[in-house]
């Protein structure tokens, strides 16, 4: 099952779930092996192959043991500043996001187009 953005938070859970649990049996370990194996409860693997959520710590113990922590860190690229943004912020990195600017339109009250 490909995971896609139309997809609900639960399907996507699911999703992963079925995965972790295929790649557990194709390196033939019991789900107790495997919660031994990352440090957690055996309780703990059943509910995310179910698809309940977990916490990231969580994940990333199973992902380790599983072999796929590298796959894991590419749901967030790393990525960094572009040649232009460095010109404009003179080799400086950006630490906070800014709004949009609105357009000033002078202190014309705002009205349909129709209404004119």
């Amino acid at each position: 099952m490909t995971i896609d953005a139309l997809m609900s938070d639960d399907a996507v859970l699911q999703a992963i779930g079925k995965r972790l649990a295929r790649r557990r049996l194709d390196l033939e370990l019991t789900q107790a092996q495997l919660a031994e194996q990352a440090g957690v409860g055996k309780r703990t693997v059943e509910r995310i192959e179910a698809g309940e959520s977990a916490q990231t710590a969580t994940l990333i113990r199973i992902f380790r043991t599983l072999g796929l922590l590298e796959n894991f860190a590419a749901f967030i690229p790393e990525s960094g500043p572009r040649p232009l943004d460095l010109l404009k912020l003179k080799g400086r990195e950006r630490h906070r996001a800014s709004s949009k600017k609105q357009q000033d339109h002078g202190d014309e009250p705002w009205s349909w187009a129709d209404e004119e």
